[in-house]
Formats: structure tokens, sequence, C-alpha cells
């Protein structure tokens, strides 16, 4: 039994510093309970591995605007304002990569790969270094990314990448089970079974708790630790982060 009650004795084992994968897809899938309990539990220094940071308000953009989180590894900055703020005035250290890259990192990290070849971004400055990591308040770049090995595969160069692994994951599922199987909906799979493997201590929100086909199953339990139960208003609550309306 994985089973926890409340989201705050989820999320009480997250200390200062510590690194956290967390999943979602724009807001689709965001642990947004579990993101909430570590607002509310006030731990700050937080090292993010996340597609994107939330919008602003939403997500992990409400522990952005609060000044909890020292460094976002991601591939999309998105609509969210603050993180752009925060970038650019050297409050926050953001390691931008290419989307593809990131989710092989987390996936080669839940696998036990230390790291692996990609021809993404060869001839750019992800492969030269330079990028801006943190600027100064200047606007100066006081951290830039380094250089990255390059190999050459039958005539092909190509970059390495390391594998990622953080403290903690933090994922919202469609259905889970007592066991901690996971099963995810649409856009929501896009991240969270990644994130999910890369977390040594993987902590999971589910819609819904019941018994599962093992069929069916896209994260097994072995990578998930903790699983919290949400109420029928907290597994409704889905925001959407641009909303098209046809005519």
């Amino acid at each position: 039994m994985k089973i926890v009650v409340t989201a705050a004795e989820a999320v009480a084992g997250i200390g200062e510093g510590a690194s956290l994968a967390v999943g979602g897809f724009g807001l689709a899938g965001v642990p947004a309970v579990l993101i909430k309990a570590l607002l509310g539990q006030g731990t700050s220094g937080l090292q993010v591995v996340s597609n994107n940071c939330g919008t602003d308000g939403r997500g992990l953009g409400e522990l952005l605007a609060a000044g909890r989180i020292a460094r976002v590894t991601a591939s999309y900055v998105g609509q969210n304002k603050e993180f752009a703020r925060q970038y650019l005035a050297g409050e926050l250290e953001v390691e931008l990569i290419p989307q593809g890259t990131l989710a092989e990192r987390l996936r080669a990290g839940g696998c036990g790969i230390p790291a692996f070849y990609t021809k993404a971004g060869v001839g750019t400055l992800v492969e030269e270094g330079g990028l801006p990591w943190r600027y100064r308040s200047d606007g100066s770049v006081a951290v830039a990314s380094p250089p990255k090995e390059v190999r050459e595969f039958d005539g092909v160069p190509y970059i390495l990448e390391h594998g990622i692994r953080t403290d903690f994951a933090l994922v919202r599922a469609a259905r889970g089970d007592v066991h901690g199987n996971l099963v995810f909906a649409k856009a929501a799979r896009n991240f969270n079974p990644l994130a999910a493997m890369a977390g040594r201590v993987t902590i999971a929100e589910v819609e819904e708790l019941c018994e599962l086909d093992p069929e069916e199953v896209h994260v097994p339990g072995i990578f998930v630790q903790k699983v919290l139960a949400l109420d029928p208003a907290q597994a409704a609550d889905k925001p959407i982060e641009r909303r098209t309306v046809r005519t």
C-alpha cells in the first residue's frame, strides 16, 4: 500500500534545495494539488525539471511567483511572464534545451542510462556552449552553458547528453491503484511517465483510485513510492492554458 491521506503528508519529505521532475504539458496533467501543498510547506531553493514552468499563477508558476524555485531545466517558457522576468533579471537560473532531448534525458535517467548521443543541437550553441543560464542584474551573462562532447558515427556528428535523475518527482495520473501503477490520459501522457521514471522518490496524485488491467498500465508501480487520491473537485480542476473559440 502506497496511499497517503493528504497532500501535505505526500510532500513532507521534500527539503530545501531538492531537485524535482514535474509532469505536465502546458497545463495538461500538472500535479497542481501536490504543487500547492509544496507551496504551503514553504520549501525553497528548488531545482525543477519540467517541460515548462506552468503559467502565471498556475502550476509551477505558483512556486515561481513565491520565489521558491532557484533553477529550471525546461524546453519552453510559454506564456509565463514571471518566468521570463526572473530569468532576464538574473533571479533564476534556466537551462533551456530541445524538447525531445529533455524527454530522452528523463527517460534515460529513469532507465539507468547515464548518457546518450543525439543530433539535436549539433552546430548550434547547444553544442558549442555559451547559452545564458543565468544573467546578472545589468544584463550581462553570469553563467553560460558549457560545450558538449561531440563524436561522429558513420560520418555524422552527434553531441553527448546526460540522463537526468532527480531527488523527487511529482506527477498527475488519470487513474492509479494502491500499488502505484498509473494510467495517463491524452496530453498528460507526454511528460508525466518520463518524470515519474526519473525521480528517486515519485509522488503521484490520481484522479481515480481503482483496479487496473495490467495491459493498460503506462507506468508500473516500481517507479512510484506515494499515491494521493484526489477528491472529485480536485480531479475536475483541469485549467486550459489558451482557450480557442471557434465561430
